[in-house]
């Protein structure tokens, strides 16, 4: 007889084990082990020592000389990485027994500590006892920089430099117009040759009563001489001449209600501005968004301007920061705002040294009572562009974005409804206060609507931030504010929206630049940076250069575009591509990635088999 699969027998024996089995368990004697408690009590006598590596008093007293004596209630752990930048700045890098100290002194973990210092390109971690070098000078190597002549600079300057001087390649440093730029320390130079680059080493030795030698170079750290400083844009308006030209009385207005909030959301959202960070969000609609939202709420700045091509921000911080503090500040008003931060790239260390003296010198003299203002320094990291990745810095963590739903608007900073705004909308909002909307509206080109600040660079003979009606075309651009092409060059190609935005043939120059007029040629233009190309130049190189780039930016949080971009620039260099494969690493990059880097990194890819198949031995449909 069969009984569930087995016969009687087999059923037999499989109960007599099982008495067997309770007799035995009926003789045994429970033997006790102790309390829960007792047994906690053994385990810490027996360890002679936390767990982990011991911070080593030498490095935790250069920790707290650093930080300051820890407040009542702990070193706040989203100043995280403004410590990290200390550290670095005293000692040069940040050597492993510091960071060990400084998880202790912040009570963090060490992996914490080192999962931050190690995302971002400008922490240099060392091992104990290994020398920082004495001085970094940073080359970039972003594609107008590469246009002109950047890796030859490259080249001679790791030739030619002293011993203890890093020369190192650096993406795009937001200084496009003057390419190439060299670096050195905090002190970028324009249209960098050799020889600048020597006679600025130079000065810095000879400020401090030194002279160079090929062996024992100055340090740039603890303290760096004024010439390897970024100083403070000759331009730049102070508070005195900004307020005496009326500055901050629109802000009185609308703290006052002679402007009520609710007539400055209607005249955003009358204007049709547009977020100029790349996304192009209506400015109006964000507005009122966030302050549908249950409160606090914050307020993000996000100045990580770190678009290859891109250089509209820099260039209006430096000459008028009140300007754009006004129309922040009007914001978090209308907003109901209860605190702001600023993120600002590090790159940009004379617009750091502005900022934060246009901070003191409202904060001096406020002309209304003021939220608190927070400026936070980012380390080199493209990613925190990407406005969940900027909230995630400014917590203190590494720069990923973050998945969506929930949107910051109503999660955003520590949960709190967030909004989010790049520098260049912010800065126009004072004139949209005090001239009505139909000054902004009424502007345009073509049909389009409103005024965009193109970043041109490349090969035209004047470039720069150009302020132009919105819907102005590439050729249009060129005649009108540029100049026209540089001598010797013949308009072959370009980027409408800088790395992301793609690339377009001359015979598309006619195309209106702004929102939505680009996609249907696959392109966007993101944060109209403008990057030119001649008839000496070959579209597949750009493409090849701000893959390489996005390769080395990706936060490599999810695999399809940690892998796909770099797998894209390997298989980029070949002759003839291969183009179905790299039609599939776009697919999936553009569907399966988290955020816009990896969504928007294979637009150049189809822009070449698109326009430029002869470049790449591909046929017009972009197959091989």
């Amino acid at each position: 007889m069969l009984l569930g699969g087995c016969d009687d027998s087999h059923a037999q024996r499989s109960m007599a084990q099982g008495a067997d089995r309770g007799s035995i368990a009926a003789h045994m004697k429970p033997v006790s082990l102790g309390s829960p408690d007792q047994l906690r009590d053994s385990v810490r006598r027996a360890r002679k020592q936390p767990k982990g590596r011991q911070p080593e008093v030498s490095a935790l007293d250069a920790v707290r000389s650093v930080l300051g004596p820890r407040p009542a209630d702990g070193h706040r752990r989203d100043l995280l990485i403004e410590h990290l930048h200390a550290l670095q700045d005293t000692h040069g890098a940040l050597h492993k027994s510091h960071l060990v100290a400084l998880a202790h002194e912040m009570r963090m973990g060490l992996s914490q500590v080192y999962e931050v210092a190690s995302f971002y390109h400008h922490f240099l971690i060392l091992e104990d006892g290994q020398t920082p070098p004495h001085l970094t000078v940073r080359v970039c190597d972003g594609l107008s920089c590469s246009l002109a002549g950047a890796q030859v600079l490259i080249t001679q300057l790791q030739a030619a430099v002293a011993n203890g001087v890093r020369v190192v390649p650096a993406p795009c440093v937001g200084r496009c117009e003057s390419a190439p730029v060299a670096v050195v320390h905090q002190r970028a130079i324009g249209e960098a040759t050799l020889a600048d680059v020597q006679a600025c080493l130079s000065a810095g030795h000879s400020s401090i009563g030194s002279t160079p030698t090929q062996s024992a170079p100055v340090k740039a750290w603890p303290t760096a001489p004024s010439a390897w400083c970024e100083p403070i844009h000759p331009q730049g308006i102070d508070m005195a001449a900004y307020m005496a030209a009326g500055g901050y009385q629109c802000l009185v207005d609308v703290v006052t209600a002679r402007v009520p909030p609710q007539e400055v959301l209607q005249t955003m959202e009358a204007s049709g501005l547009r977020g100029l960070g790349g996304a192009g969000f209506p400015m109006g609609r964000k507005w009122r968004i966030v302050r549908d939202q249950p409160g606090p709420r914050l307020l993000a700045v996000n100045i990580d301007e770190g678009e290859p091509g891109t250089f509209k921000d820099r260039t209006y911080l430096e000459r008028d920061p009140h300007r754009f503090l006004e129309g922040m500040l009007m914001a978090a008003h209308v907003v109901g705002c209860e605190r702001i931060y600023i993120y600002l790239r590090d790159e940009y260390h004379g617009c750091r040294a502005t900022l934060a003296q246009a901070l003191t010198e409202l904060q001096s003299q406020p002309p209304c009572a003021l939220p608190t203002i927070e400026l936070r320094r980012g380390a080199g990291a493209y990613i925190c562009g990407e406005e969940s990745a900027m909230l995630e810095s400014i917590e203190g963590r590494r720069g990923e974005p973050r998945l969506r739903p929930p949107y910051i608007a109503e999660k955003g900073l520590w949960g709190l409804p967030t909004l989010a705004h790049n520098f260049e909308t912010l800065y126009w909002v004072r004139d949209m206060v005090q001239h009505g909307a139909a000054h902004f509206s009424q502007q345009g080109r073509h049909g389009r609507h409103g005024w965009r600040s193109f970043s041109v660079s490349g090969r035209v003979r004047e470039p720069g931030v150009k302020l132009a009606p919105a819907g102005i075309t590439l050729r249009e651009l060129i005649d009108e504010h540029c100049g026209g092409m540089a001598p010797g060059h013949d308009l072959y190609a370009y980027l409408p929206g800088g790395a992301s935005g793609g690339i377009l043939p001359a015979s598309l120059a006619d195309v209106p630049l702004d929102f939505d007029t680009l996609q249907p040629h696959g392109c966007f233009i993101g944060s109209a940076a403008v990057v030119v190309l001649g008839h000496l130049d070959r579209a597949r190189d750009a493409a090849w250069n701000v893959m390489r780039f996005f390769a080395d930016e990706s936060c490599g949080q999810c695999t399809p575009c940690r892998v796909g971009t770099a797998k894209a620039a390997a298989l980029m260099q070949a002759d003839v591509w291969d183009a179905t494969t790299l039609q599939d690493l776009a697919h999936v990059m553009g569907d399966a990635s988290i955020c816009g880097l990896g969504q928007a990194a294979p637009n150049p890819i189809a822009c070449v088999l698109r326009y430029f198949p002869h470049e790449v031995g591909a046929s017009p449909d972009g197959l091989p």
